[in-house]
């Protein structure tokens, strides 16, 4: 629980110092092209959730991200999880649900700046907090379809 702790906090951190070096060095809705026509690095503010769902709904999305962060730190203690990919998959999740949940709380938005343009798609902005949680969430995925393959090749 404690290393899961520690992790989680240190990408809190690094979250949040990417989003204040990005409001010191962009203005609102100002763009900087790092790779041209591929990645920018873009400041915007968003009220909702990926893809800016649920926008405007503030109040939902910070009690989600409390209950999230509960559940997996409940559920860390409770089966005294000590695997490197659990703990790492969900410090990661902890980690950027915090990050943003800092945002809603303190700012009222969140504050987005990673934009990719590819193939005259331009993705939704986003922030290493919303990394964080993707690739914490990737990482339970294959870590419970490790365990399932597995279950299914120990039962033939």
């Amino acid at each position: 629980m404690i290393k899961s702790a520690i992790l989680s906090i240190i990408l809190f951190l690094i979250d949040q110092i990417s989003k204040i070096l990005v409001t010191r060095l962009l203005d609102i809705h100002s763009s900087f092209s790092v790779i041209n026509n591929f990645f920018y690095l873009t400041y915007t503010h968003n009220t909702g959730a990926a893809f800016s769902i649920l926008t405007g709904k503030r109040l939902l999305l910070i009690i989600i991200s409390i209950i999230v962060i509960l559940t997996i730190f409940y559920y860390i203690r409770k089966n005294k999880v000590v695997d490197k990919l659990e703990i790492t998959s969900f410090s990661l999740i902890i980690g950027g649900s915090l990050g943003n949940l800092f945002d809603r709380l303190l700012r009222g938005y969140v504050i987005d700046f990673l934009d990719f343009r590819f193939f005259g798609y331009n993705f939704p902005i986003f922030n290493l907090a919303d990394v964080f949680i993707v690739v914490g969430v990737f990482l339970i995925i294959i870590k419970t379809s490790r365990k399932e393959d597995k279950n299914a090749n120990s039962n033939r």
